[in-house]
């Protein structure tokens, strides 16, 4: 069986924030996404996991894949799991996971991951 996967990426755009420095803050990670606008939210999707390599290897550089790991299982369901990154960070071109919703101030970017096997995507991105 081939492994399919695809994410998507959701981030709100507050009525006090520039809608282009959202969209720079969200290319700072995943440089070539095409981004879509639509009532105050910013998405994004593609079926190329290579797309967040730039996530992944901060994520590495940083020594901060258990933490990782343990955000990825915890979503966990059904066919999907997701993550927070912290949008101000991103926009400093700085990869910052969030637990929660809340510890991005303004709101988090979050990507959700789909995979008709979830816990083999979960391993391989773990483990580059």
């Amino acid at each position: 069986m081939t492994t399919q996967t695809n994410f998507q990426i959701f981030c709100k755009v507050n009525p006090s924030e520039d809608i282009e420095k959202i969209k720079t803050a969200i290319y700072n990670l995943i440089p070539d996404l095409k981004i879509k606008i639509h009532n105050n939210q910013l998405s994004g999707d593609s079926g190329n996991l290579e797309l967040l390599s730039k996530i992944l290897n901060s994520i590495q550089r940083r020594k901060i894949k258990k933490t990782f790991l343990r955000i990825l299982k915890l979503n966990m369901a059904n066919d999907s799991t997701w993550f927070y990154l912290n949008k101000q960070a991103a926009f400093a071109d700085v990869v910052v996971l969030c637990a929660e919703a809340n510890e991005s101030a303004l709101g988090p970017i979050k990507i959700i991951l789909y995979s008709n096997d979830i816990e083999n995507t979960i391993e391989t991105l773990i483990s580059d």
